[in-house]
C-alpha cells in the first residue's frame, strides 16, 4: 500500500469539526486516544453525545446503559421516555428542512416549520383513517418529500413504519408485507427515471397489499380496489398534534436485510437506533448546522432512515433529487443545492468516471464524499475526490442491524482512498482467523454492548442469528457480523467482502441462497450456487451463477437470459447477472454445504 495519504486534513478543518470540540473537552490531542476513551468510558461517551445532539427526553434515564440482561440484551436510557421524532425539529422554524428537484424540475424548498406542519397533518389523517397505535405502516415509494413526512408521522404517532425499497418486484413485497402485516401502504401511481413511467401501485396489487394510499404523480388513469385512497383524499388540514410519548426500546421502524438463509431478517429499530445514525452523522461526516446532506437511497435501506435522522437531529439540511442520480441533472442539482456532503455507492462512481458526466460541475461546496453498500475501488475514489477539488472520502460500513456504521473514517485523519481511518466512536470489533485467533485479516466480531445494536428480529432468533457459537474473546461476548476486514500496517482497514453467503450487489445487500432459489425454478437448472466475485483492483462485486445442468436444448445465451430476466423479475431488477457458469457438480463439504468461497476463489482466479 502506498502511505502517502491522499487527503491530509488542514489546521482550520480539524479545529472546526465537531470531533475536535469533544476532544478538547476531554483534553485529547490525538485521535486514537479519543477513540480508545469512547470505548473505555462508553457511558460517558454516550451521555455526551445525547448532549451535543439535544436528544430531547420527556423523562430522563436512571441509567444510560443497563447490561443486567447480559451485554446482548443492553439496555440504553434505561427508564427514560421520549419521541425521536421531537430531537428531528430542533432548528429554527424556518431554516431550510428538506432541499429537492423533480426530475426535469427546478429546485424547491420545505422549510422545518412546513414539514413539521406536513408530518401532524399526516398523524392527524391516520388517525382519521382509523388506525391506532402499534398499528404497522409500510411505505413503497421514491425518496420524496412526502416520503420523510410519512415516515415521521407513522414513528411520532406509534405506528410503526414498515419500510420496502421501490425497486423490489411484487415477489418481494408480498414476502415483506406477510412477516410485518400493515394495515395501510403509502405508495405512487407510478415512479419517473430518466423520462419513463414505471409502475409502483400495480405492484402493489399484484403483492395483494391492504389499502393503499396513493399519490398521483402522472396523469395516466389506473384501476384502484375498493378500500384505495388517493392521498389528496386521504391528507386533513389539522397541523397541530403532540408527539405520543414512548419507551426507548419501543419499535419505530422495521427495515429488511438479507439473511443467508431464505427470507430476509425483519430488523426493528427502536427510538435509540436513530441516536446512533445522528452520532456517526455528528462525529464522523461531521454534519453541522444548516450543512446540505445528499445521499442517494430509499427508505427501504438503512441510509434512508440513517439520512432523516443523521440529517435532522443535527439540524442539517436534506437535499433530495427525485431522478436517478447518474446523469447529469443529478450533478447539476447536487452543485445549485450547495450540497456539502456526497454519498454514494462505488457502482455511481464507477459510472461518473466512465461517462465523465459530472466533470463540468462545480462541487467545490462539498466538505466531504462518504462511500457504503459496496467495496470501493482506489482509483475511483481519488476521480471521486477530484470532482470536489480534492475532499476526503468517508468510507462508511455497517449494517441495518447496527444502525449505522461499525468501520469508517473522519475529517480529522489523513485520508486514504478506499480504506477505513478508524473504527465508529462508542464501538469496537475484532478480527478473527478461521482458528478464532486475533489477526490482522479476518472475520469481524462487533464487542457489545454498543448504542444502535439490534437486541430482537420479528422472524428469527437474535441469539442465534448473532451470537450462538460465536468463539470467547477474553472473556468477552462477541457479535457476529458476517464482513471480512484486513487491518493495514498503518492501522487503517480495508474491506474484503463477506465470510458469509451473504452478498451486496448495487449496495444491497442479498443472501446467495434468494438468488439460487430463483434461479433453481428454470428447467436447465437442477441445482446452483451464487456468488458475488471481485474485479482485480477492487471495486463493487458482481453476481455470477454456478449451475449443474437439467439436460435441456437451450442455448447459452438463452440460458443466461432467462436466468438474468428471472433474477429481474422476482427479486430486484438492480440484480444484474454477469456470468452463467456450467459445472459438473457443486462442490461441497462433508455436511453437504455447498463451498461457495471455493468458487469465488476459483472463478477470481480464473
Amino acid at each position: 500500500m502506498n502511505f502517502k495519504p491522499d487527503w491530509n486534513p488542514t489546521k482550520e478543518i480539524i479545529k472546526n469539526s465537531n470531533i475536535f470540540k469533544m476532544m478538547q473537552k476531554f483534553g485529547f490531542d490525538n485521535y486514537p486516544n479519543f477513540w480508545k476513551w469512547s470505548i473505555s468510558h462508553k457511558e460517558t461517551f454516550w451521555k455526551e453525545t445525547l448532549q451535543n445532539l439535544n436528544i430531547h427526553l420527556n423523562k430522563n434515564y436512571t441509567s444510560i446503559l443497563d447490561i443486567s440482561k447480559g451485554v446482548e440484551n443492553a439496555e440504553w436510557l434505561k427508564n427514560a421516555k421520549l419521541n425521536i421524532v421531537d430531537s428531528c425539529f430542533q432548528n429554527e422554524n424556518n431554516a431550510t428542512a428538506i432541499v429537492f428537484q423533480k426530475e426535469g424540475g427546478e429546485i424547491e424548498k420545505i422549510s422545518q416549520k412546513e414539514l413539521l406542519n406536513l408530518t401532524n397533518k399526516i398523524a392527524n389523517s391516520l388517525l382519521k383513517l382509523g388506525l391506532k397505535k402499534g398499528d404497522k405502516i409500510a411505505i413503497y415509494m421514491p425518496m420524496t418529500v412526502e416520503a420523510v413526512a410519512i415516515y415521521l408521522a407513522g414513528i411520532k404517532a406509534r405506528m410503526p413504519i414498515v419500510t420496502i425499497a421501490d425497486s423490489f418486484t411484487p415477489n418481494e413485497i408480498a414476502i415483506r408485507l406477510k412477516i410485518t402485516e400493515p394495515k395501510i401502504v403509502f405508495t405512487q401511481d407510478v415512479i419517473s427515471r430518466a423520462g419513463k413511467k414505471l409502475p409502483l401501485f400495480k405492484k402493489v396489487v399484484e403483492a395483494n397489499a391492504p389499502q393503499a394510499i396513493i399519490l398521483k404523480i402522472s396523469e395516466e388513469t389506473i384501476e384502484t380496489r375498493e378500500n384505495d385512497v388517493y392521498w389528496s383524499d386521504f391528507l386533513t388540514e389539522n397541523k397541530e398534534f403532540e408527539s405520543v410519548v414512548q419507551n426507548p426500546e419501543d419499535i419505530i421502524t422495521i427495515l429488511f436485510s438479507s439473511g443467508t438463509t431464505g427470507e430476509p431478517k425483519a430488523i426493528p429499530w427502536t427510538h435509540t437506533t436513530p441516536i446512533k445514525s445522528a452520532s456517526d452523522g455528528y462525529y464522523h461526516h461531521d454534519i453541522q448546522a444548516n450543512n446540505v446532506v445528499c445521499w442517494p437511497t430509499n427508505l427501504g435501506w438503512m441510509m434512508g432512515p440513517w439520512l432523516v435522522f443523521a440529517t435532522l437531529i443535527n439540524k442539517a439540511t436534506i437535499a433530495l433529487y427525485y431522478g436517478a442520480p447518474m446523469g447529469e441533472e443529478f450533478g447539476e442539482f447536487v452543485q445549485n443545492a450547495k450540497v456539502t456532503m456526497l454519498g454514494v455507492i462505488p457502482s455511481f462512481v464507477k459510472y461518473w468516471k466512465s461517462s465523465k458526466c459530472m466533470e463540468k460541475y462545480n462541487w467545490n461546496t462539498i466538505k466531504c464524499f462518504s462511500s457504503t453498500g459496496e467495496v470501493s475501488n482506489p482509483e475511483e475514489m481519488k476521480y471521486l475526490m477530484q470532482l470536489a477539488n480534492n475532499k476526503p472520502v468517508i468510507e462508511y460500513c455497517g449494517g441495518t442491524e447496527i444502525g449505522g456504521g461499525y468501520v469508517t473514517s473522519s475529517i480529522v485523519q489523513p485520508n486514504f482512498a478506499s480504506t477505513f481511518s478508524t473504527q465508529a466512536l462508542g464501538g469496537n470489533f475484532v478480527l478473527l482467523d478461521e482458528n478464532h485467533q486475533q489477526s490482522t485479516k479476518g472475520e469481524v466480531f462487533i464487542i457489545p454492548p454498543v448504542m444502535g445494536l439490534s437486541t430482537k428480529l420479528l422472524n428469527r432468533n437474535h441469539f442465534k442469528v448473532y451470537y450462538e457459537n460465536t468463539p470467547d474473546f477474553g472473556g468477552k461476548v462477541l457479535r457476529r457480523h458476517g464482513d471480512q476486514m484486513e487491518e493495514l500496517p498503518n492501522g487503517y482497514f480495508q474491506a474484503q467482502g463477506r465470510v458469509d453467503d451473504a452478498m451486496n450487489l448495487g449496495g444491497i445487500k442479498v443472501s446467495s441462497t434468494q438468488i439460487e432459489a430463483v434461479i433453481n425454478k428454470l428447467p436447465f437448472v437442477k441445482e446452483s450456487a451464487a456468488i458475488a466475485a471481485s474485479p482485480k483492483g477492487g471495486g463493487p462485486s458482481f453476481l455470477v451463477v454456478y449451475y449443474v445442468e437439467n439436460k435441456s436444448d437451450f442455448s447459452n445465451e438463452e440460458r443466461f437470459n432467462k436466468a438474468k430476466n428471472k433474477i429481474r423479475k422476482e427479486l430486484n431488477p438492480l440484480f444484474k447477472l454477469v456470468d452463467l457458469i456450467k459445472i459438473d457438480i457443486l462442490p461441497r463439504t462433508a455436511s453437504n454445504k455447498v463451498m461457495r468461497r471455493k468458487l469465488r476463489n476459483l472463478y477470481e482466479q480464473n
